[in-house]
């Protein structure tokens, strides 16, 4: 399977892992299991993120082992041997041999013998680094291996008597992309563009939900793509439901059309959402909605500096939408006390953005030592401010009412401010009714 890295970056990434480890630890990464849908049919298979991170390696049934120090190799995989009867059923397999030769491990041995070295490979060391709790029957397997390890103790071996979950130090190495990175994730987000446009070219009325997810997901095999996430196409009131994945509704003629999808490319994911009216045309209702997210996310994407807190994007976004929503009269009252009570939270459900990268929801803190972490370049989040107003929601007029509209745009902060990764993609509502009208 294609990286999009070199293999020199995995090979750089688990010596910067294993620096922070330190001589008395060992790191212990295994495979995604495989899942199974039903009976004999199995979830297509999706590599550990953490596993990939520090690899390229996408089979399962595969182990990684770091022992910084290790005077006969530091870096070690467990992989299935080469075997053509199964590979004439399931594909081609690396096996350790090719392991070695092209993704630079300094060893590589059969999956199999994992029991019989893994426990000597535990020996010396003092902490385990690994996500406890990810694999429950991965977890036991380790904990056997540490008893056997620990019986030998009477010889004088130390073993190790702490584990240290891998994500404090992993989640900080994957939260800063490199320029190798970034160039995989515009990838992916160029690829879920050209997804959102043909849907919005395909768009018209009483279109199924399902026909549009077509278009976008079709975009995304052509290149080699796939879904990073369960895509959502809501039209109408469909669009209120934050994760709606039926994508089984005819739409209305005047219906607005959330689509949130984004492609997944070598690992990376991109992460887009846009909102448009399925006749092209929006409603004076469905503008106003529609502009004042589009303050709110300006707003937000202002605050993406270097050295600015995370929190103070959701903060501008959430100020500007409260202080738009009582200027149309669908809040009562002052901007300070929805601020305060966070009444504004029926229309404005969710946080304005999150980590990106190898996990659609990428890994990272959000805050240190209590305090909302500062911005710094390399991180990549995405900005997508909301409003939802339900069907049946009694407090407005019945204008108001099955209007969900989203926007959201992948970005990364840069050295003196930030780049929108997706910003070629129409997101205001004359870009949009023009773009619609230039298909027909």
């Amino acid at each position: 399977m294609a990286t999009g890295l070199s293999a020199a970056t995995y090979v750089r990434r688990r010596k910067q892992l294993m620096r922070q480890v330190g001589d008395d630890g060992i790191v212990i990464v295994p495979s995604a299991p495989e899942r199974i849908r039903s009976r004999d049919t199995h979830y297509p298979y999706r590599p550990d993120s953490d596993l990939w991170y520090l690899s390229g390696f996408a089979e399962p049934r595969a182990v990684l082992v770091l022992i910084p120090g290790r005077m006969h190799g530091e870096s070690i995989l467990f992989c299935r041997e080469r075997d053509p009867e199964r590979e004439g059923w399931d594909g081609a397999r690396v096996g350790p041999e090719g392991a070695v030769h092209s993704l630079g491990f300094d060893d590589a041995y059969p999956i199999d013998d994992l029991d019989d070295i893994l426990p000597g490979l535990l020996e010396g060391r003092s902490c385990v680094h690994y996500p406890l709790g990810r694999d429950t029957e991965f977890d036991l397997q380790l904990i056997g291996w540490l008893n056997r390890t620990r019986a030998r103790g009477h010889r004088g071996t130390q073993s190790p008597n702490e584990f240290i979950e891998l994500g404090h130090l992993l989640d900080e190495m994957r939260l800063f992309k490199s320029a190798e990175e970034l160039r995989v994730m515009q990838r992916a987000v160029d690829i879920s563009i050209e997804a959102h446009r043909h849907a919005m070219r395909a768009a018209k009325p009483g279109i199924a939900e399902y026909e549009l997810q077509a278009e976008v997901e079709r975009v995304f095999r052509r290149h080699d793509a796939c879904p990073a996430y369960g895509s959502i196409v809501g039209a109408g009131a469909n669009a209120c439901v934050l994760h709606y994945i039926d994508n089984n509704a005819k739409s209305g003629k005047n219906d607005l059309i959330l689509i949130d999808a984004g492609a997944e490319y070598r690992g990376y994911a991109a992460d887009i959402t846009r909102t448009f009216p399925v006749s092209g045309r929006f409603s004076a209702e469905q503008r106003a909605l529609h502009d004042l997210v589009g303050a709110a996310q300006r707003a937000a994407l202002a605050q993406a500096q270097p050295g600015r807190p995370w929190s103070a994007m959701h903060d501008a976004a959430i100020e500007t939408l409260t202080d738009g929503l009582l200027g149309l009269g669908l809040l009562k009252g002052t901007l300070k006390q929805h601020l305060k009570d966070e009444s504004h939270k029926r229309f404005t459900r969710h946080k304005t953005g999150h980590w990106l990268g190898l996990d659609v929801h990428d890994v990272g803190e959000y805050r240190i030592d209590g305090e909302s972490r500062l911005l710094e370049p390399g991180m990549a989040f995405t900005v997508e401010p909301g409003l939802y107003v339900g069907h049946d929601e009694r407090t407005v007029p019945t204008k108001w009412r099955g209007i969900g509209i989203r926007t959201e745009d992948d970005v990364v902060v840069t050295a003196n401010g930030h780049r929108i990764l997706s910003e070629t993609l129409v997101r205001d509502v004359d870009a949009i009714e023009a773009f619609m009208a230039d298909g027909l």
